[in-house]
């Protein structure tokens, strides 16, 4: 079988990470993630199962290996069983993962493993159910530990922990919830909080935690050790005595990733995202719902083949608390 072709931008960084977004809803309005009082899209501007697998079928053929499922919450998207199935079929793909905030897991997470999504990553904020409700607004602690649970049993290959700290929050939690992790086999990342959107809650720069300091606490509980583990996106991992599984840090701010990026993103209504921090865009939208178009995936190709010249070298996230970027995380594609 012939290989495929490789995806690469103009730095010569090679693209085989592709971040998928299915929906823009969510059922919950993390404090950092979007405002409460959202206005999500008109359901016709969102790309169909169809398209979204048109999308993926593109990526493919060109070298990308991986495909992260996103949202919003992707769990909420009807028909997502039918992609995952269309994904997980296509050749030279290596891993179908997905990013969720866990609280529907309870009741599809067999359903996804069986569909061929082989990686799982869940957000986890607050282990306490009263933050945990104050920071997603309307999220239930119990539907995800319970979700958790049942992504335990259904066999994925990777489960993985998400946890954005902010200072006045939850960065008295940051030991319990590494312990929670470890405890279970789980890696966990923690991640600096990305200034995408206008939100009102709280002033990022006051709530600003580096990974360099939560080492510094997590290391007064554990001996960590750099370890050489690589899972395809930005987390990088240290190892915690006495545990197998691992302690990640994601850090756009502090130590940013930009001269290894390996991925894009595609919004919900179809925007190729060439950087998190950037609005360099190209609208396969536009290209899947052209007139009379005979080749929609090789259409697809030549569009993100081209669009390859626009990616920057890297993201400008220099000021905390005024975004360069206005639109929400949600809207970005995790």
């Amino acid at each position: 079988m012939q290989s495929p072709p490789r995806l690469t931008d103009g730095f010569g960084r090679h693209i085989h990470y592709l971040r998928l977004s299915v929906t823009d809803r969510c059922d919950f309005r993390c404090t950092y993630c979007m405002a409460e009082d959202m206005e999500f899209l008109p359901r016709a501007q969102v790309l169909s199962i169809e398209e979204l697998a048109l999308v993926a079928e593109a990526f493919t053929r060109l070298g990308v290996n991986t495909i992260r499922l996103t949202g919003g919450e992707p769990l909420v998207r009807r028909g997502l069983v039918t992609l995952c199935k269309k994904i997980s079929a296509l050749p030279n793909l290596r891993s179908l993962a997905m990013t969720t905030n866990g609280a529907r897991l309870g009741l599809m997470g067999a359903e996804l493993r069986r569909a061929g999504v082989n990686r799982i990553n869940i957000s986890l904020d607050s282990l306490r159910e009263d933050r945990f409700k104050a920071l997603t607004r309307f999220g239930a602690l119990d539907k995800v530990l319970a979700g958790i649970d049942v992504a335990r049993e259904a066999g994925f290959d990777g489960i993985k922990i998400n946890s954005v700290v902010l200072r006045h929050h939850n960065l008295d939690e940051v030991k319990d919830l590494a312990r929670f992790a470890l405890e279970r086999n789980l890696d966990i990342s923690f991640i600096e909080e990305m200034p995408l959107g206008h939100i009102q809650s709280h002033q990022r720069e006051q709530e600003f935690v580096s990974s360099e300091e939560l080492r510094k606490v997590l290391s007064e509980e554990w001996a960590l050790s750099p370890s050489a583990h690589e899972s395809g996106g930005p987390s990088r991992y240290w190892q915690a005595a006495g545990f197998d599984a691992r302690i990640g840090f994601i850090s756009p701010h502090s130590q940013n990733f930009c001269d290894s990026c390996n991925r894009v993103r595609v919004t919900a209504e179809g925007r190729l995202l060439l950087c998190l921090g950037n609005e360099h865009s190209v609208d396969l939208r536009r290209v899947l719902r052209a007139p009379n178009i005979p080749h929609p995936v090789e259409a697809l190709m030549e569009a993100i083949v081209d669009a390859m010249h626009i990616k920057p070298e890297r993201h400008t996230f220099s000021e905390r608390d005024a975004p360069q970027i206005v639109r929400f995380m949600n809207a970005t594609g995790g």
